[in-house]
């Protein structure tokens, strides 16, 4: 994922990153069949667990509405976070990356729609408000990865709370 990150798939060379590891190459395809298998997997285990365990997290939260608040604070205070979710996005061109970050954008921002619809908004506008709340969030990360802002953890808190603020009605 680290190196999916800092430059795109195709850094995902099976021997740099053996040897980074302090692995050979010979081990790496014991687990793995081949680099697509490799950065298939590294997408699997980002969608499960930055995804739906983020999700079922969450959703012990009674107010559909903190339950938002909750989820957005987390993402606007995890810097990596929010910087590998942004490359990933700006990597979805790649054949192995497209469909599985289309499928984990179509989830989450399902899942702020039907929070905005328990909220009363109507669904055409429910999804709206979600997609700019999910936009707004890779928007922010996208311009600190690619150095367009410098922003500081304090300042993606700030420029989290006032998203909030602003797209979740209390």
């Amino acid at each position: 994922m680290d190196a999916i990150v800092r430059e795109g798939p195709a850094a995902v060379a099976v021997e740099p990153l053996a040897t980074r590891l302090g692995a050979t190459k010979g081990s790496f395809y014991h687990h793995f069949a081949n680099r697509d298998a490799l950065i298939a997997a590294t997408l699997e285990e980002w969608e499960r667990t930055q995804t739906e365990a983020v999700i079922a997290r969450v959703e012990l939260i009674a107010h559909p509405g903190e339950r938002l608040r909750a989820i957005l604070a987390a993402a606007f205070a995890d810097r990596p976070g929010g910087i590998r979710d942004a490359a990933l996005s700006a990597a979805a061109a790649h054949p192995l990356i497209k469909p599985v970050v289309k499928r984990v954008t179509e989830r989450r921002v399902r899942y702020f729609t039907d929070r905005y619809i328990e909220l009363g908004l109507q669904r055409a506008h429910a999804r709206r408000r979600a997609l700019m709340l999910y936009l707004a969030y890779l928007a922010i990360f996208d311009a600190v990865r690619t150095g367009v802002v410098n922003e500081s953890q304090s300042e993606l808190v700030a420029h989290g709370r006032e998203v909030l603020d602003t797209l979740i009605p209390m």
